[in-house]
């Protein structure tokens, strides 16, 4: 059970901040082992889970009082090279942030050429993922990736496999096996008949739910169709699924599909049909007098304009090519939590500020709680102390005590720099910086910390027969 909670926070952690794994399986091993320490002196764990939740809940506060907005490069930049622990790819991520803006899209990608290189490509992300995730081609990483693909925008819902029957025989015949659908929605029989073709080694198709709403949903399929060169299928234009002709089609380079969001990169669209799209939907910005109309449209402008970063890594062996590219995805997350919600001091410090800070406030008032509530709220705050330990442990210092008590009595942002061995008055100024949403994901994590004990299910069947459907190509 301790890895499977362990494997739970690290998860959580990357899916919100894409970085600060580290610090939220440290923190989370502190409070797991206080608090199996504390119930086995019999003090009630629900008791303890109050409390650890409530000193969460204000060290978060915390942290977010004490961050600092970043605006310039030259700070993007410190906290890529931190993250990915190297000044080159600092620049370059700072670099491609710049080119493609705060919002843009920075994949990163295997390369056969030795070292890091980067590429703006047409291409923008949308926020919906694959409709099942039976049609996934990485099971790591929880990813469906196609490449040189063609993609049908289909402006309706797709529930049985004949509406779109016609045009697949088609495309197979084309010798094509794999295909990209957006669509309102696919369900029902289209849904389980592409899955257990997909599963069959047969028809690949990634089906993915069209962004938006009503009329913004059709807008928005519009200009995925401009970028990728396609037509959209839509009845309100006299266009059928059923007489679709393979003309229709987009095609893109890559597409890299989550369960929350899409990248389409490399689509085929012709630069002059983009650049009058992205005219007419600024002409559309100057004239609309709503808020969040106007939003909406220059998020969709920037996207058109600004395409896709794709960050190029190439290494002299695999395993090498492989960690390099973890680093990297891990650094461009960490730089844009950043950019959005702002740095604190790094190194573990923030961690022991924000205790020290909530510990003189809210100390007072916890008293007046129960006993196990105020055991669970120590033993969060106690926790926080746990990555600076590790980190002066990991420079040869001991248990790490002596640098958390100088750090905790020393004065505004100063901080332990493990490199020079010593306490800096300002960790910002010297650039040991950390961004805040990935300090707060680790603490937020932690709630998975202390849970009721699963408990063992009898019996228990396998997936039913789902019959013979397919398409045998």
């Amino acid at each position: 059970m301790g890895a499977e909670i362990i494997k739970e926070v690290a998860t959580k952690t990357n899916d919100v901040a894409g970085d600060g794994t580290t610090t939220a399986v440290i923190l989370t091993q502190a409070i797991v082992s206080e608090g199996v320490k504390q119930t086995t002196m019999g003090i009630n764990a629900m008791g303890i889970r109050l409390g650890i939740e409530a000193a969460k809940d204000d060290v978060v506060a915390a942290l977010k009082h004490m961050a600092k907005p970043i605006k310039s490069k030259e700070e993007i930049m410190q906290v890529a090279t931190i993250s990915a622990e190297s000044k080159e790819i600092g620049r370059i991520i700072a670099d491609t942030i710049e080119k493609v803006g705060k919002d843009g899209v920075v994949t990163v990608e295997e390369s056969q050429s030795f070292g890091v290189d980067r590429e703006i490509v047409e291409g923008f992300e949308v926020d919906r993922g694959y409709v099942s995730p039976y049609m996934i081609t990485n099971p790591d990483r929880m990813e469906a990736e196609y490449r040189d693909v063609p993609i049908l925008l289909i402006d309706k819902k797709i529930s049985t496999v004949k509406e779109v029957l016609p045009f697949l025989e088609k495309l197979a015949q084309s010798g094509k096996k794999d295909l990209v659908i957006i669509a309102d929605d696919v369900d029902g029989e289209a849904l389980t008949t592409f899955v257990l073709n997909k599963l069959r080694g047969g028809f690949n198709v990634l089906a993915i739910k069209a962004p938006g709403y009503g009329d913004k949903k059709k807008e928005m399929l519009e200009d995925i169709a401009v970028t990728t060169g396609g037509t959209v299928i839509s009845e309100d234009l006299g266009f059928k699924i059923e007489n679709a002709e393979l003309s229709m089609l987009g095609k893109v380079g890559k597409v890299i599909a989550t369960k929350d969001k899409t990248i389409i990169a490399g689509g085929k669209g012709k630069k002059a049909d983009i650049e009058a799209r992205v005219l007419s939907l600024k002409a559309q910005l100057e004239k609309t007098e709503s808020k969040y109309d106007g939003e909406k449209l220059a998020e969709r402008i920037a996207k058109l304009s600004g395409g896709v970063a794709v960050i190029k890594v190439g290494a002299a062996t695999e395993t090498e090519m492989k960690y390099l590219k973890l680093k990297i995805e891990d650094a461009v997350n960490a730089t844009k939590a950043a950019i959005e919600e702002g740095i604190v001091p790094g190194g573990g410090t923030a961690l022991i500020k924000a205790a020290e800070s909530v510990a003189k406030k809210k100390m007072k008032a916890v008293e007046e709680f129960g006993m196990e509530f105020r055991v669970g709220y120590q033993i969060l705050l106690k926790a926080l102390e746990a990555p600076l330990r590790q980190i002066a442990m990991n420079a040869g210092k001991d248990d790490g005590s002596v640098i958390v008590e100088k750090v905790k009595k020393a004065h505004g942002n100063a901080g332990y720099n493990a490199v020079t061995d010593e306490i800096v008055s300002d960790m910002l100024a010297a650039g040991i910086i950390d961004p805040v949403k990935v300090t707060r994901s680790g603490v937020l994590t932690t709630e998975v910390a202390i849970t009721d004990e699963p408990k063992e299910e009898k019996g228990g069947g396998g997936m039913p027969n789902m019959g013979g459907m397919g398409m045998d190509y």
